[in-house]
């Protein structure tokens, strides 16, 4: 398949995985994509999946018509895309590699060997000649994995974007790229939304025509608008208007509760509820739900003088991608000693401008006179929306992570200061120019 006159592409679908990282349902199978630019010199972007190494060698070798590859330039490390390298610097003996520092160190963990002798090192801003062809590399740390570097055509106008603007699902599937792009953003990719921003920052400079990710189709029309939900998704911000309930039941008290309140948004306005049993619906599609829209409401039940175990759950998968910006109104049940309310605002307590609603629900069992006021008093608020909060005062200096990009602020940074992200020490932290 052709992407420009110049540009092949030779990836491979997988409908055979059930689980993506071993963790995400998909129905729709998996693309593991890989390409190759044909001018005076061959160069082929990334390789794929172990399970495909013939199909892909294969599909290279079509595209190739007889030529031979001069470089391989590996992006990202993942296994999905660098099983066989090894396999094709074995096919193509002549063939050398153009990659980062970083993904040289890695190539060592999984193969070891560097491939020293074959090696091209390159740094973020450097450029690459192929001929007509001109490739500029753009550095990408944390998005999603720290030795990460794009790669961008400036002849053609391509971006080679790694993971980013991925999706689950093979291409041979038609069905909407958002909603499992969405669901592929915050699973995979979410934690690191500081990071999609800087590069998004270095893509604004760049004249791109079309996007070449390593999962998903190819976008070649109406970038902008995969260029805006990147934006929104990446700075976290409500990309739709609307009011998600997360809910736990045991004995379907709490369900009941939740079905009120979801009537009762309706009634006063709030037209696009979404309700998720946690127990029941994917979680990935419920976190993506999450971030998504701007006002949560969170109900479950007291369980062993916490929460119960999908509500714990859900809300480490959202702490753990720096969930924020939201308006949170919570409903809790117990029997003798309701604690879930002030369990799940604790737990929530590390995420940033977060509102939670002045009414808390409490359910004793079941619902009564007391718990449906409390119910009509919450839908009118959240339906009213929050206060506009106090504006963030941010500090001027701080120490920016030379690992992943992530930036401490304040004057001082502490000695036994750990990175949020990649979790290396201060040693490895620089003051801000």
């Amino acid at each position: 398949m052709y992407i420009t006159d110049d540009i092949k592409y030779i990836g491979v679908n997988d409908h055979e995985l059930d689980l993506f990282e071993g963790q995400y349902v998909v129905e729709n199978g998996m693309a593991y994509n890989s390409y190759v630019i044909m001018d005076e010199k061959v160069a082929v972007f990334d390789t794929v999946d172990a399970g495909f190494t013939e199909e892909w060698l294969g599909n290279l070798a079509g595209a190739l018509e007889g030529r031979k590859p001069d470089y391989l330039i590996v992006q990202h490390m993942e296994p999905d895309h660098s099983a066989n390298i090894r396999v094709f610097l074995e096919t193509y003996k002549e063939a050398k590699i153009v990659s980062s520092a970083k993904a040289f160190k890695m190539m060592r963990n999984f193969f070891g060997t560097d491939f020293d002798d074959r090696k091209i090192e390159i740094k973020d801003g450097e450029t690459f000649s192929l001929g007509k062809h001109e490739l500029h590399f753009v550095a990408a740390p944390m998005v999603h994995w720290p030795e990460v570097m794009m790669t961008y055509d400036a002849t053609d106008k391509v971006l080679f974007s790694a993971d980013a603007f991925g999706k689950f699902g093979a291409l041979d599937v038609d069905e909407d790229w958002a909603c499992e792009a969405r669901r592929y953003y915050f699973g995979i990719v979410g934690k690191f939304g500081g990071q999609v921003q800087k590069v998004l920052e270095k893509a604004a400079g760049l004249d791109i025509q079309i996007i070449c990710p390593l999962h998903g189709p190819v976008l070649d029309k109406d970038l902008g608008y995969y260029l805006d939900l990147y934006n929104t998704w990446s700075s976290y911000g409500v990309e739709s208007e609307g009011i998600m309930i997360a809910y736990t039941s045991v004995y379907g008290n709490t369900k009941k509760a939740v079905e009120l309140l979801a009537d009762k948004l309706r009634e006063k306005g709030c037209e696009n509820v979404v309700v998720n049993d946690l127990a029941r619906d994917d979680m990935a599609e419920v976190v993506e739900d999450a971030f998504r829209y701007g006002t949560i409401v969170l109900a479950t039940t007291t369980y062993n003088g916490e929460i119960f175990p999908f509500m714990r759950e859900f809300i480490d998968h959202l702490t753990e991608r720096n969930f924020q910006n939201r308006f949170i109104g919570l409903m809790e049940n117990g029997s003798w000693a309701p604690m879930a309310a002030k369990t799940m605002k604790e737990k929530l307590e590390g995420c940033k401008n977060l509102t939670f609603a002045n009414t808390v629900v409490r359910i004793n069992s079941a619902l009564n006179d007391d718990s449906r006021q409390q119910i009509e008093d919450l839908a009118a608020e959240l339906c009213q929306g929050p206060a506009e909060p106090e504006p963030e005062v941010k500090s001027s200096k701080g120490f920016v992570c030379t690992i992943c990009g992530y930036v401490y602020e304040g004057d001082v940074l502490p000695e036994d200061f750990t990175c949020p992200l990649c979790r290396q020490g201060a040693d490895v932290f620089e003051p801000v120019e």
